[in-house]
């Protein structure tokens, strides 16, 4: 009689071990996705408002705006390795 209650309370456990790590999981890339997302938003609101202000200085409001992009893309990159790091370890 004992073996099948412990059976039951290990695969419960287990499948509470689970569901914490998915939820983990995906709090970690939620939350890690909306910095970098609001961010963006935010530099490409404000290059365009710029180049719209002076025109000549596109290229080099432009070459700012990729750059600053890609280190919030870093951010939203390192969420997503966490967040496989914490689904597979």
């Amino acid at each position: 009689m004992a073996v099948p209650v412990a059976e039951a309370v290990e695969a419960a456990t287990t499948t509470s071990s689970i569901v914490t790590k998915d939820l983990a999981m995906a709090l970690a890339m939620g939350l890690g996705a909306i910095g970098p997302g609001i961010g963006i938003g935010i530099i490409g609101g404000k290059a365009s408002e710029a180049i719209g202000r002076n025109p000549e200085a596109a290229p080099r409001i432009q070459t700012t705006m990729i750059l600053t992009i890609a280190f919030a893309e870093a951010v939203a990159i390192y969420a997503l390795v966490v967040a496989l790091i914490v689904k597979f370890v």
